[in-house]
């Protein structure tokens, strides 16, 4: 089964097999060890096994001795950052084929067919159904996100811890201005389709709006296909019919727009992610390949125009120092840190690279099991933006965004809310 992960296999949701797979899986991490924490996850799995093997034979397999609970937490506490991928060395090709991210999902939807998924999942995998409920009314909305009382509430009763600061509601969704607005651009230099991502449409509505302002201004013709949830949020749940559901979906309007000729531009690193290495192993088709193949981070394509001469570079207003923190998930697709090289060619502007997980990670910072850890695991990135000294604070994920606002009171913007003002564009309505 590659990379652990295949939904079509009769075994992919069988308990016992799944156990037999972490038992092979965490065999090889407590010989290696070379994960050792990198994440919460895995330095529960190694100090468990060294508790459960004092005074105790250690041959045969070890991970055999740890309690369910214990995995269970193991489980848990992977939130999908990704970066162990990279870190392995026995990740495929290799023929141990080991993917402890995948594992976790697919052991996150075993015990979820048998056991349920908790209600913080199901409301945390539907971020459409909130987002379209939240922009019905944003202020009152926004305000019951911010009273206190509100919010122990939702804690009690959904699981969201009731310090974890939520993202506002925009008053339009950004799919509502750009079908008022549509496109203005003949498309000179490309065409691109715009996957905007939930959190530009309901909340982060500014993003979108400079994305396309900036593409449009590099003779990129942009449009806007139908588009649900990139799945993400439903998979950390282990809703993988969910998760598929919605990408099958996607991949069948994406397709259209890559035939028509276009690219597939995405704002957000975790659904550029989905679409780019997810959506291939979930729906396992051609067009999924070749939605796939034809999918770039925003700042990833506006460097490709850059290498291809067809950038605009005439910038007129730099930024300063900047602060800039790479999201794990643009960090896991290998592409290099394009957000920074296109930071880079504004004038006066000087980039402050943090490589620091926020500890966010799609839904994992919400629950109030993992809020307090999540906090944890982002003291590099606190730290790292507390040393830059910058006046501006940039990242690619808006839900980093939510955990740096947090601890440091500033507000990051995305990188390509900072190439608009460079170029003297003003935000439109």
């Amino acid at each position: 089964m590659a990379y652990n992960f295949d939904p079509d296999s009769p075994q992919f949701l069988d308990r016992k097999e799944v156990e037999g797979e972490q038992h092979r899986v965490f065999d090889v991490c407590h010989d290696c060890r070379r994960c050792y924490n990198l994440c919460p996850s895995f330095t529960t799995l190694l100090d468990g096994i060294d508790a459960a093997m004092e005074g105790k034979d250690a041959a045969g397999e070890v991970s055999s001795l740890l309690e369910r609970k214990t995995v269970d937490t193991v489980v848990d506490q992977c939130f999908q950052c990704k970066l162990c991928v990279p870190h392995c060395p026995y990740t495929p090709p290799h023929r141990w084929q080991i993917d402890f991210p995948r594992l976790m999902l697919r052991s996150k939807a075993a015990r979820a067919k048998t056991e349920g998924m908790p209600i913080v999942d199901r409301v945390l995998a539907n971020p459409e159904g909130m987002g379209r409920l939240g922009t019905l009314s944003a202020k009152l909305a926004n305000r019951a996100n911010g009273n206190r009382f509100f919010r122990a509430v939702m804690e009690k009763t959904l699981g969201i811890h009731r310090d974890r600061n939520l993202p506002n509601y925009a008053p339009q969704t950004f799919e509502k201005w750009f079908a008022k607005r549509g496109t203005r651009s003949a498309g000179e230099n490309a065409k691109a389709a715009l996957f905007y991502t939930c959190t530009v449409n309901f909340n982060e509505t500014e993003t979108g709006k400079a994305a396309v302002q900036v593409l449009e201004r590099n003779k990129v013709a942009v449009w806007c296909p139908p588009q649900q949830c990139c799945g993400m949020p439903a998979l950390d749940g282990g809703d993988i019919e969910g998760a598929r559901s919605r990408a099958k979906k996607n991949v069948a309007a994406l397709t259209g727009a890559v035939r028509a000729g276009c690219d597939v531009v995405v704002p957000g690193p975790t659904c550029s992610y989905m679409l780019k290495k997810e959506y291939p192993l979930l729906v396992k088709t051609a067009e999924a390949e070749e939605v796939a193949q034809h999918t770039y981070d925003l700042c990833e394509y506006l460097m490709k125009l850059h290498k291809a001469g067809k950038l605009d570079t005439g910038f007129t207003t730099g930024a300063g120092r900047v602060a800039y923190h790479v999201p794990c998930h643009l960090r896991v697709q290998n592409i290099g840190f394009k957000s920074r090289d296109l930071l880079r060619l504004l004038p006066d502007t000087q980039i402050e690279l943090i490589e620091s997980c926020s500890g966010v990670d799609g839904t994992w910072g919400f629950k109030k099991d993992y809020f307090d850890l999540s906090l944890k695991v982002a003291r590099g990135l606190f730290r790292g933006i507390e040393n830059a000294e910058a006046a501006t604070v940039a990242t690619d994920c808006p839900l980093a965004g939510l955990q740096i606002e947090l601890k440091t009171g500033k507000k990051p913007e995305h990188p390509i809310e900072i190439v608009r003002r460079g170029y003297g564009l003003a935000p439109e309505r």
